[in-house]
């Protein structure tokens, strides 16, 4: 009785559970099989890419602003983690379901190929219907092998009987042990009657069921070697797909090592003694690339080909539409700038802010060229709008892009051409606007319009049209809840306010006069400014407070408004303990 229970369909929890696990591996297969498909359309079409995209361009800023707050660069990693986890439990759920509607079931992995696909084909970079084909492709394949799976924990279909020749006879045993033979189209003779020999042993093998149930049991040896298999083919479906998705890049990857940037014919000036302090833990005055902040919408970083692209300026006032190269970029005279970023994500003394040396064309060069005048000159547009590979799209005001300050579009930072996360081949970079107004990135498009005309990407999400950095500044060293020594405590930190300068930075303990802080040498209005402040710590706690003053005379105000709509504001402070 126990070897013919082993061999029984499963029933109850455990079919429910095996359903799962077929579940699972169903959506395990159209993920791999979808990856893999991308690799002949684009990377970016891939369902969990595609989705991810889709559920960024429908997030509430606050959400957003809150995830960019909570999980700084890694939000884009914790979002597809997010789906992948969510796809999970639906499978599990859609495998269960199967067990009981089979067909139902699987036909619940083609709907979600379905939002896969429509989330694909309505993304701003899309190139059409052909995005789709990853999610359609993948989700057929996952309906398919959960159909399969699950139909394989029904019992086995008995044999076809063997072809019996007239006039011989059949024998068959019951469970009961009783034998019974039957002729086979043979006339039987008056009074004849079947032989049945009592007492026979049964010659059915015990679990394999009979004629009167159809069925040999569940094939479990079969399942688990179904299941095994499946796993391993997804597998290396995704593997090759992820390998084929990045073998996509190597061309640009190879255009930008075959990059030489020339020497500017604006070189920056060496930045001046005294403007990077001494001092354990403050924020270095130049950012190294691999330390720059990075916040954007990109869950797949472009890896453009520099040698394939083109940037378009066009639009109102456009007297001369212009399309240039990579390479006339390069043999146009370059400005090189030391220029301070900042995200307007960044909240009160936050992360994203940073220092670099950019080298580029000035952008007001250009335009002029293409015939395009500011506002103040007549000129009929009063917004650029840059658009990127990835359907990115940036207002900015034409009058701060054409006022003479260094706007430019930069082909290199740091003394490298921009690494592929921070815009390669060409970004946009403004001194004194917030980057969502004003730094695009792989930018291939420059449109001149009006703000009444067209809303960018932002400004559709209830941030402001336009946008200037605060004044802020920020403590860097002691780290908030720190435990410094009794005795003179050094106070160091970073303020900025972009194309104004600053002037002065203050420092308060706890409710006590605001002081005067030690700035360094500044290098240019557009760049941030180091302080210093020498504090007698005596024990206890105490609430440090900083606050800046720019060159137009505007201290730093100390009410707290949140990031949205137009940057945040307030004093940053930090509580520490002295030991």
């Amino acid at each position: 009785m126990d070897h013919d229970a082993a061999h029984q369909p499963p029933r109850g929890i455990k079919r429910l559970s095996l359903g799962a696990l077929s579940g699972l591996l169903a959506g395990y297969a159209a993920i791999a099989v979808a990856e893999l498909v991308s690799a002949a359309v684009r990377p970016e079409s891939g369902p969990v890419i595609a989705v991810g995209g889709a559920a960024i361009d429908r997030t509430p800023p606050a959400v957003k602003d809150w995830a960019i707050q909570h999980f700084g660069t890694n939000d884009k990693l914790v979002l597809q983690l997010g789906i992948l986890a969510v796809l999970t439990v639906l499978a599990l759920v859609l495998g269960a379901f199967a067990t009981r509607r089979r067909l139902l079931g699987s036909l619940g992995v083609l709907a979600f190929g379905v939002v896969g696909a429509l989330a694909a084909t309505g993304r701003p970079d899309s190139t059409g219907v052909s995005d789709a084909w990853p999610s359609v492709v993948g989700s057929l394949a996952g309906a398919g092998l959960l159909y399969w799976l699950v139909g394989r924990l029904g019992p086995r279909p008995a044999p076809p009987a063997p072809a019996t020749a007239p006039g011989t006879a059949t024998t068959t045993t019951t469970a009961t042990g009783t034998t019974t033979t039957t002729a086979t189209d043979v006339e039987e003779a008056p009074g004849a009657h079947p032989a049945t020999t009592p007492g026979a042993n049964s010659a059915t093998t015990p679990g394999t069921g009979s004629a009167a149930d159809g069925g040999q049991g569940w094939d479990r040896r079969g399942f688990i070697l179904a299941a095994t298999a499946a796993a391993a083919a997804s597998t290396g479906a995704g593997l090759g797909g992820r390998a084929l998705n990045s073998s996509q890049g190597r061309g640009a990857v190879a255009s930008r090592d075959a990059v030489v940037i020339p020497a500017p014919t604006s070189a920056a000036a060496p930045v001046p003694r005294g403007a990077a302090l001494r001092v354990k833990d403050i924020s270095p005055f130049m950012t190294p690339n691999g330390d720059f902040y990075r916040v954007d919408t990109a869950l797949v970083v472009p890896k453009v080909d520099a040698t394939d692209w083109r940037l378009r300026i066009h639009g109102d006032g456009v007297d001369r539409e212009l399309t240039v190269s990579y390479a006339d970029l390069l043999k146009m005279p370059l400005i090189e700038r030391n220029i301070t970023l900042t995200c307007v994500s960044n909240e009160v003394g936050g992360p994203y802010v940073g220092n670099a040396r950019w080298i580029g064309v000035r952008l007001a060069d250009l335009l002029k060229r293409c015939g395009v005048r500011p506002p103040s000159r007549g000129g009929p547009a009063d917004q650029l709008v840059a658009r990127s590979v990835d359907g990115m799209t940036i207002g900015s005001p034409v009058e701060d892009v054409m006022d003479g300050r260094d706007a430019m579009l930069a082909l290199g930072m740091n003394g490298k051409p921009l690494p592929f996360e921070h815009g390669f081949p060409v970004r946009m970079v403004v001194p004194g606007l917030y980057g969502y107004v004003s730094a695009c990135k792989w930018i291939q498009d420059i449109e001149l319009t009006t703000f009444d005309a067209y809303d960018s990407y932002w400004v559709k999400r209830d941030w402001a049209r336009r946008a200037p950095i605060k004044t802020e500044s920020r403590i860097d060293t002691p780290k908030p809840f720190g435990r410094p020594k009794s005795g003179t405590v050094m106070v160091a930190g970073v303020a900025w306010a972009q194309h104004r300068g600053i002037d002065k930075v203050e420092v308060r303990v706890d409710d006590g006069p605001w002081e005067e802080a030690r700035l360094a040498t500044e290098d240019t209005r557009d760049t941030w400014r180091q302080w210093s402040y020498p504090w007698q710590a005596a024990k206890g706690g105490h609430t440090l407070t900083v606050r800046a003053t720019d060159r137009t005379g505007r201290t730093q105000t100390e009410k707290r408004t949140p990031t949205i709509p137009d940057g945040a504001s307030g004093w940053h402070s930090v509580v520490v303990t002295v030991d």
